[in-house]
Protein backbone atom coordinates (compact mmCIF):
# COMPACT_ATOMS: atom_id res chain seq x y z
CA UNK A 1 0.00 0.00 0.00
CA UNK A 2 1.00 3.44 -0.70
CA UNK A 3 0.69 6.70 2.04
CA UNK A 4 1.72 10.22 1.94
CA UNK A 5 4.89 10.89 4.05
CA UNK A 6 3.07 13.15 7.45
CA UNK A 7 4.85 16.59 8.50
CA UNK A 8 5.07 17.85 11.91
CA UNK A 9 6.53 21.51 12.45
CA UNK A 10 7.98 21.09 15.99
CA UNK A 11 9.29 24.11 18.09
CA UNK A 12 6.11 26.34 17.27
CA UNK A 13 5.96 29.50 19.65
CA UNK A 14 3.49 32.28 18.23
CA UNK A 15 0.02 31.81 16.33
CA UNK A 16 1.27 33.22 13.08
CA UNK A 17 4.40 30.48 12.70
CA UNK A 18 1.28 27.68 13.52
CA UNK A 19 -0.84 29.26 10.24
CA UNK A 20 2.26 29.31 8.14
CA UNK A 21 2.82 25.75 9.11
CA UNK A 22 -1.04 24.65 8.64
CA UNK A 23 -1.14 26.71 5.64
CA UNK A 24 1.80 25.08 4.16
CA UNK A 25 0.26 21.60 4.62
CA UNK A 26 1.55 20.47 7.83
CA UNK A 27 -0.38 17.36 9.34
CA UNK A 28 0.73 18.58 13.14
CA UNK A 29 2.37 21.38 14.71
CA UNK A 30 4.57 20.49 18.15
CA UNK A 31 4.30 22.89 21.26
CA UNK A 32 7.36 22.06 23.83
CA UNK A 33 6.55 22.28 27.07
CA UNK A 34 10.31 22.08 28.54
CA UNK A 35 11.52 25.74 29.72
CA UNK A 36 14.91 24.76 29.31
CA UNK A 37 14.13 24.81 25.20
CA UNK A 38 14.62 28.39 23.57
CA UNK A 39 11.47 27.03 22.17
CA UNK A 40 9.68 26.47 24.85
CA UNK A 41 5.99 27.40 25.37
CA UNK A 42 4.08 28.69 28.51
CA UNK A 43 0.42 27.09 29.32
CA UNK A 44 -1.17 30.53 28.15
CA UNK A 45 1.30 30.95 24.70
CA UNK A 46 -0.11 27.46 24.07
CA UNK A 47 -3.58 28.19 24.83
CA UNK A 48 -3.00 31.17 22.42
CA UNK A 49 -1.64 29.25 19.48
CA UNK A 50 -4.21 26.56 19.82
CA UNK A 51 -7.32 28.81 19.95
CA UNK A 52 -6.26 30.51 16.39
CA UNK A 53 -5.84 26.77 14.84
CA UNK A 54 -7.11 25.43 11.62
CA UNK A 55 -9.26 22.52 11.96
CA UNK A 56 -7.60 19.11 11.19
CA UNK A 57 -4.33 20.05 12.50
CA UNK A 58 -2.50 17.90 15.09
CA UNK A 59 -1.59 19.61 18.16
CA UNK A 60 1.39 17.39 20.20
CA UNK A 61 3.17 18.30 23.31
CA UNK A 62 6.45 17.93 23.67
CA UNK A 63 7.26 16.78 27.40
CA UNK A 64 10.81 16.33 28.81
CA UNK A 65 10.91 14.17 32.06
CA UNK A 66 8.02 16.32 33.45
CA UNK A 67 6.59 15.02 36.09
CA UNK A 68 3.10 13.62 35.94
CA UNK A 69 1.46 16.17 37.92
CA UNK A 70 2.83 18.88 35.16
CA UNK A 71 1.35 17.03 32.49
CA UNK A 72 -1.80 16.51 33.88
CA UNK A 73 -2.07 20.44 34.18
CA UNK A 74 -0.89 20.77 30.17
CA UNK A 75 -3.47 18.30 29.30
CA UNK A 76 -6.20 20.10 31.86
CA UNK A 77 -5.61 23.43 29.91
CA UNK A 78 -4.47 22.52 26.51
CA UNK A 79 -6.39 20.49 23.62
CA UNK A 80 -3.53 18.16 23.01
CA UNK A 81 -4.37 15.75 20.15
CA UNK A 82 -1.27 13.37 21.25
CA UNK A 83 1.88 13.68 23.50
CA UNK A 84 5.59 13.34 22.28
CA UNK A 85 7.67 12.18 25.39
CA UNK A 86 11.42 13.14 24.78
CA UNK A 87 13.66 12.54 28.10
CA UNK A 88 13.80 8.93 30.38
CA UNK A 89 10.20 8.56 30.70
CA UNK A 90 9.19 4.53 31.26
CA UNK A 91 6.26 2.94 29.08
CA UNK A 92 3.90 3.01 32.11
CA UNK A 93 4.53 7.06 32.80
CA UNK A 94 3.63 7.27 29.45
CA UNK A 95 0.54 5.70 29.03
CA UNK A 96 -0.81 6.87 32.35
CA UNK A 97 -2.32 10.02 30.91
CA UNK A 98 -5.01 8.53 28.67
CA UNK A 99 -3.62 10.13 25.80
CA UNK A 100 -2.02 8.80 22.44
CA UNK A 101 1.63 9.15 22.50
CA UNK A 102 5.13 8.81 20.72
CA UNK A 103 7.89 8.19 22.51
CA UNK A 104 11.23 9.94 21.59
CA UNK A 105 14.94 7.94 21.00
CA UNK A 106 18.23 9.59 20.06
CA UNK A 107 19.85 7.52 18.00
CA UNK A 108 23.10 6.20 18.73
CA UNK A 109 25.10 3.61 16.54
CA UNK A 110 25.28 1.09 19.44
CA UNK A 111 21.78 1.35 19.85
CA UNK A 112 19.40 -1.63 19.28
CA UNK A 113 16.60 0.46 18.01
CA UNK A 114 14.16 -2.63 17.80
CA UNK A 115 14.66 -4.08 21.32
CA UNK A 116 13.68 -0.28 23.26
CA UNK A 117 10.94 -0.07 20.55
CA UNK A 118 9.64 -3.08 22.17
CA UNK A 119 9.99 -1.06 25.69
CA UNK A 120 7.19 0.99 24.42
CA UNK A 121 4.22 -1.52 23.02
CA UNK A 122 1.94 1.24 23.96
CA UNK A 123 3.57 3.68 22.05
CA UNK A 124 1.52 5.27 18.75
CA UNK A 125 4.58 5.62 16.78
CA UNK A 126 8.43 6.13 17.81
CA UNK A 127 10.52 9.11 17.36
CA UNK A 128 14.08 8.76 16.33
CA UNK A 129 16.80 11.53 16.57
CA UNK A 130 20.04 13.19 17.19
CA UNK A 131 22.18 12.41 19.90
CA UNK A 132 24.02 15.12 21.30
CA UNK A 133 25.00 14.83 25.14
CA UNK A 134 22.93 16.98 27.68
CA UNK A 135 20.28 17.96 24.53
CA UNK A 136 17.00 16.34 24.14
CA UNK A 137 16.22 17.33 20.78
CA UNK A 138 16.30 20.13 18.71
CA UNK A 139 20.48 19.72 17.82
CA UNK A 140 20.21 20.33 14.10
CA UNK A 141 22.02 17.51 13.74
CA UNK A 142 21.34 14.19 11.57
CA UNK A 143 22.05 10.57 12.35
CA UNK A 144 23.39 7.84 10.92
CA UNK A 145 19.85 6.77 9.01
CA UNK A 146 21.43 3.44 8.20
CA UNK A 147 20.63 2.58 12.30
CA UNK A 148 17.24 2.47 11.54
CA UNK A 149 15.85 -1.13 11.58
CA UNK A 150 14.46 -2.23 7.86
CA UNK A 151 11.21 -3.25 9.55
CA UNK A 152 10.40 -1.46 12.67
CA UNK A 153 7.62 -2.74 14.58
CA UNK A 154 5.93 0.96 14.73
CA UNK A 155 5.56 3.57 12.56
CA UNK A 156 8.47 5.79 12.35
CA UNK A 157 8.74 9.24 12.91
CA UNK A 158 12.43 10.71 11.72
CA UNK A 159 13.68 13.98 13.20
CA UNK A 160 17.44 15.34 13.86
CA UNK A 161 18.68 17.83 11.38
CA UNK A 162 16.00 17.63 8.52
CA UNK A 163 15.97 20.57 5.93
CA UNK A 164 13.76 21.01 2.26
CA UNK A 165 17.89 20.08 1.23
CA UNK A 166 17.98 16.77 2.68
CA UNK A 167 14.18 15.38 3.59
CA UNK A 168 13.37 13.57 -0.07
CA UNK A 169 17.18 11.95 0.52
CA UNK A 170 16.07 11.21 4.08
CA UNK A 171 12.32 9.81 2.97
CA UNK A 172 13.89 7.31 -0.08
CA UNK A 173 16.41 6.10 2.24
CA UNK A 174 14.39 5.46 5.75
CA UNK A 175 10.67 5.30 4.36
CA UNK A 176 9.51 6.99 7.11
CA UNK A 177 5.54 7.40 8.61
CA UNK A 178 6.21 10.98 8.98
CA UNK A 179 9.40 13.78 9.38
CA UNK A 180 9.55 16.03 11.82
CA UNK A 181 11.65 19.26 11.26
CA UNK A 182 12.08 22.51 13.69
CA UNK A 183 15.50 24.00 13.17
CA UNK A 184 15.37 23.24 9.61
CA UNK A 185 12.35 25.87 8.80
CA UNK A 186 13.60 28.42 11.22
CA UNK A 187 14.81 32.28 10.74
CA UNK A 188 16.02 32.04 14.50
CA UNK A 189 15.35 29.50 16.92
CA UNK A 190 11.62 29.68 17.94
CA UNK A 191 10.75 31.82 15.58
CA UNK A 192 9.58 30.09 11.62
CA UNK A 193 10.58 30.94 8.49
CA UNK A 194 6.89 30.44 6.09
CA UNK A 195 9.61 30.44 3.02
CA UNK A 196 11.74 27.29 4.33
CA UNK A 197 8.73 25.53 6.05
CA UNK A 198 7.10 25.52 2.03
CA UNK A 199 9.68 24.78 0.67
CA UNK A 200 10.32 21.82 3.31
CA UNK A 201 6.80 20.28 3.08
CA UNK A 202 7.18 20.72 -0.99
CA UNK A 203 10.16 18.12 -0.88
CA UNK A 204 7.98 15.63 1.20
CA UNK A 205 5.37 15.83 -1.02
CA UNK A 206 8.11 15.35 -4.12
CA UNK A 207 8.52 11.66 -2.62
CA UNK A 208 4.72 11.77 -1.73
CA UNK A 209 4.05 8.29 -0.84
CA UNK A 210 6.20 5.51 0.71
CA UNK A 211 6.33 1.57 0.32
CA UNK A 212 4.41 -0.23 2.74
Amino acid sequence: MNQRVRVKICGITQVADALAAANAGADAIGLVFYEQSPRAVTIQQALEITNHLLPFITVVGLFVNASAEYVQQVLTEVPLGLLQFHGDESESFCQQFNKPYIKALRVREEMDINRIIGQYKSAVGILLDSYRPGIPGGTGETFNWQCIPAHPSKPIILAGGLSADNVATAIRQVKPFAVDVSGGVEQQKGVKDPAKINAFIREVASVSTIQC
